[in-house]
C-alpha cells in the first residue's frame, strides 16, 4: 500500500532534512483527499534545489517522547473519525501519555471521488527519529468492510510493532535513506535500521545495479543498549553525484 500524504510530511521530509534538504520553500500539503479506486487526491510539493547531500550518521534512534496522528474522513460521516481517534488511544495510552491524534473530514470538491477513511500515526523519538504506521478502510466494493474501531485498533498495533523493530529510520523509509547515502558526497554514511522489508532488500540490488555500490550490512542483536527486535548498521561511501546545473554561493 502507498504511504498516505500525511506519513511523508511526518517522516519523509525531516529525513531529507538530515541530508541537508531544507529551506522557506521545503513544504508538502493536502489540496484534496483521495481514496481509491476513485482517487481524486491533490498534494502540493516544494522542495529547494541542492548542489550535494550531506553524509549522515544515524546511529542513535533515541526513546519515544511523543505520539501524533492523522484520522482523516472523506464522503463518510465525521463521526468516523473520531471513532477511530477513541480506539487508537485506548491501545497507546497504555503506553505512553503524549498523544494527540488530529481528524481531518473533508467536504465537497476537496473529498475525491470515493468513500473511505484511514489513520496514519508517527512516534518521535528524543533524538529526532520518526517511525510511523498508516491504514486505510478497504475501496468501496472491495474486500470485507472494515469498522473505524478496528481500523484504529489495528492501526495502533501496527504502530507498537514499528517501534519494536526500531532503528533511525521506519520501514517506510529505508529505501529512501539508502538511496540518498549513495547519492551523497564521497564520505562515509551510517544510519541503523530495524530489519530490512523485503522492498529494501530488492531496492539494494538496484543500487548495486544501478551505481555499483554496496553497503556494509552489520548485525546489532538487541541488548541494553539496543531495545526491541535485532537491528542493521547499514555503511557505504557515496559516490559523489552533485546537481551540475546548481552552482554554490
Amino acid at each position: 500500500m502507498p504511504s498516505v500524504v500525511d506519513v511523508l510530511k511526518a517522516t519523509a521530509l525531516p529525513l531529507l532534512k538530515q541530508f541537508g534538504i531544507d529551506g522557506e520553500s521545503f513544504e508538502l500539503k493536502v489540496v484534496r483527499r483521495g481514496m481509491p479506486p476513485g482517487g481524486g487526491g491533490e498534494v502540493f510539493f516544494s522542495c529547494p534545489v541542492r548542489k550535494v547531500l550531506k553524509p549522515i550518521q544515524l546511529i542513535d534512534p533515541g526513546k519515544i517522547k511523543r505520539i501524533r496522528g492523522m484520522a482523516y474522513s472523506v464522503r463518510v460521516s465525521p463521526q468516523m473519525a473520531n471513532r477511530i481517534v477513541d480506539s487508537a488511544r485506548s491501545i497507546l495510552n497504555k503506553f505512553i501519555p503524549d498523544i494527540y491524534i488530529y481528524t481531518d473530514h473533508m467536504k465537497g470538491i476537496n473529498s475525491g471521488k470515493s468513500p473511505g477513511f484511514g489513520l496514519s500515526l508517527v512516534a518521535e523519538t528524543t533524538n529526532g527519529t520518526f517511525l510511523s504506521a498508516e491504514l486505510a478502510s478497504n475501496p468501496q466494493g472491495q474486500g470485507a468492510a472494515m469498522l473505524p474501531e478496528d481500523l484504529g485498533r489495528n492501526c495502533a498495533r501496527l504502530l507498537l510493532e514499528e517501534i519494536y523493530r526500531g532503528g533511525c529510520v521506519d520501514s517506510t523509509n529505508q529505501s529512501l535513506a539508502l538511496l540518498l547515502m549513495t547519492l551523497g558526497q564521497q564520505d562515509v554514511s551510517k544510519v541503523l535500521l530495524g530489519p530490512l522489508s523485503p522492498y529494501t532488500i530488492e531496492f539494494l540490488r538496484h543500487l548495486k545495479s544501478f551505481f555499483q555500490i554496496m553497503f556494509k550490512i552489520e548485525t546489532k542483536p538487541c541488548g541494553e543498549e539496543l531495545k526491541g527486535g535485532d537491528k542493521v548498521l547499514m555503511t557505504c561511501v557515496g559516490i559523489g553525484f552533485s546537481n551540475l546545473s546548481k552552482t554554490l554561493k
